[in-house]
């Protein structure tokens, strides 16, 4: 590893000002009106408007050190608030906008945050009625919606120039940049700490190794990933700090058309989005009676991108047949991605070796990574000179990691969380001999590359006694168009069963693709030619298993695992210890009806 510091940017506020200064006349930042219509900022404007916000925090008596917690969606101002937090020396503390009052309330009590800003009267009413408890720290609410960039840009005029100089240079490597809550699928979230130095040397790290994607003239991506998840946030970073065109899109339900009108070189994004794109398109071919031709295509896609990862390469027949399914129907995939898309990173969950192929095979080179944030939410990625799909890659500059004995991967390095916020007895659990356990059990293979094939907690222990990775099924079936989420049962148990969703929005597609009628999400967990599909997507699932760790019954839930009903984290992580106590019964019944 290297650590020589001195190397690297002062803090955070000084490395990204570095890159907009000498991006002053180019735009870095793109952002959406009501109309969606493209509005951009240079370098030098981004720059003035930090440096006028950070003045108004001044004006209003944020001290350095002091935390102040941001709860809005993906737009330009969470960018522009973020970086003059910094830039005043205090402390940003992200919130995730579909939280509760009392969700509010732990980060804010926990962070000790006096001041928060966050985007709507709606959050505001919420983060209100916290600061109306005499015994919470929150006491200054200001709503982006209401003009707040404006409004501290106007209180901060008389602050001198000599100040902001002044806090923008007093964080150094080894003094707090954030405290990122964990989006939690049990317990508590805790507040992760993590340094200037850990950003400033995750992104010299990742601008070397990516360097192609983030620094090529041209380069931009559409940012719609939740600022407040840990990955979205580095990735927020290491863009500012590369002058990578940032285009903001705050309601995901606009991302497609958006991705049209801005045509992004890099997609950046969670696997259910690659899955919903494709999902997407399979239902708009088969509304045109054209499913088959769809499903065709994309098998020579797969086919395409798995023979080019050979010694021998695809062969003259696959070449002709892929040159056809593209010009038939990949290329318009392609253009619903903007064009222009060559690059794509995946994270956050795992992505499956099919869309992998998939997306390969359109001409886009998707780069699996993997992080926890503890160790500044990346610490693993393919690069674009050498890719595994399947896997997540290798190891980023400045980190180490290594499996344990029982599978577990443990990482240390520069990156790593300085501990959990207030919680020592916690963070000296999460260590082991100075190395951070994730949690995750997977192989490490003799070039590097990491594979995740589950969580050390969900490991499944049956009847048997057959250790069982609920993962490596769940992925597998969850790839299956027709499903939205999955969830693989059976501890202590005497064989593996699973609970299933179906994905409301591609049923209609899929309905029509098979000359089936209009159906709601109850009727079709009913049909029998839906149930029969369920079971060949089940038994090819089961391929990638021993008979003893295959789902031998499963049952399809009409209930939709979401963020709003607490099933799903904001990051889209199912929140497996709800789901086991809230369907205990129909558990249960999966043991005690038939045999399987």
């Amino acid at each position: 590893m290297e650590t020589a510091a001195q190397e690297y940017a002062p803090n955070i506020p000084l490395m990204i000002r570095a890159a907009w200064e000498r991006l002053a006349d180019r735009t870095v930042l793109r952002y959406t009106d009501e109309d969606d219509v493209w509005h951009d900022l240079t370098g030098g404007e981004a720059q003035a408007l930090v440096n006028a916000v950070a003045k108004g925090f001044i004006a209003r008596g944020v001290q350095p050190g002091q935390t102040v917690s941001i709860m809005a969606r993906t737009r330009y101002e969470w960018s522009i608030i973020d970086v003059a937090l910094w830039t005043a020396g205090a402390l940003p503390v992200p919130i995730y906008d579909t939280s509760s009052a009392s969700q509010i309330d732990w980060i804010t009590s926990d962070a000790e945050v006096s001041m928060i800003v966050v985007e709507t009267s709606h959050h505001a009413e919420l983060a209100l009625s916290v600061a109306a408890d005499p015994e919470s720290p929150l006491k200054d609410v200001l709503v982006i919606d209401d003009g707040v960039v404006d409004q501290l840009a106007a209180e901060g005029v008389d602050v001198p120039d000599a100040e902001l100089n002044r806090r923008i240079a007093l964080a150094g490597h080894g003094d707090l940049a954030t405290i990122i809550y964990t989006s939690g699928t049990t317990g508590r979230p805790k507040g992760v700490q993590l340094t200037h130095f850990s950003y400033v040397r995750h992104t010299v790290g990742i601008q070397q190794e990516l360097a192609p994607v983030l620094l090529s003239e041209g380069a931009s991506t559409v940012l719609f990933m939740t600022l407040a998840h840990s990955l979205a946030r580095l990735v927020e970073v290491v863009l500012l700090a590369s002058g990578t065109v940032i285009g903001y899109c705050p309601d995901s339900r606009k991302l497609v058309p958006l991705l049209g009108t801005f045509k992004p070189t890099l997609l950046l994004a969670v696997p259910r989005v690659f899955e919903k794109v494709y999902n997407s398109a399979e239902q708009t071919a088969a509304a045109g009676g054209k499913v088959k031709i769809f499903r065709w295509a994309a098998k020579q896609s797969i086919d395409y991108s798995r023979a080019r990862g050979t010694s021998r390469g695809p062969s003259p027949m696959l070449r002709a047949t892929h040159a056809l399914a593209y010009r038939l129907v990949l290329s318009r995939i392609v253009d619903v991605l903007g064009g222009n898309a060559r690059w794509a990173i995946s994270g956050s969950a795992p992505l499956g070796e099919r869309l992998g192929h998939f997306y390969g095979g359109l001409g886009l080179h998707l780069m699996e990574g993997y992080g926890l944030t503890e160790v500044n939410a990346a610490s693993h990625v393919n690069r674009p000179d050498v890719t595994k799909i399947g896997t997540v890659g290798r190891i980023l500059p400045g980190m180490e990691a290594k499996a344990a004995d029982d599978g577990e991967i443990l990482m240390r390095g520069d990156m790593l969380f300085t501990g959990y916020h207030r919680n020592p007895d916690a963070t000296a659990a999460a260590m082991v001999d100075g190395w951070f356990a994730t949690g995750d059990i997977g192989t490490i293979d003799d070039e590097g590359f990491l594979t995740i094939t589950g969580r050390k907690k969900e490991i499944i222990v049956t009847a048997g006694g057959k250790n069982v990775a609920p993962a490596v099924l769940e992925d597998r079936l969850r790839a299956y168009p027709l499903v939205d989420q999955c969830v693989v049962v059976g501890d202590g148990k005497p064989f593996i069963a699973a609970l299933v969703t179906l994905d409301a929005e591609a049923l209609p597609g899929w309905l029509k693709g098979k000359d089936l009628p209009v159906m709601t999400v109850a009727e079709a967990a009913a049909h029998p030619v839906v149930r029969e599909h369920m079971d060949r997507a089940v038994e090819r699932a089961n391929k990638a298993v021993s008979r003893a760790e295959s789902i031998r019954k499963y049952e399809i839930l009409l209930d939709e695992f979401s963020v709003d009903n607490g099933y799903l984290t904001p990051s889209l992580k199912v929140k497996r210890a709800t789901v086991l106590k809230d369907f205990a019964d129909r558990i249960e019944q999966l043991y005690t009806t038939r045999k399987a």
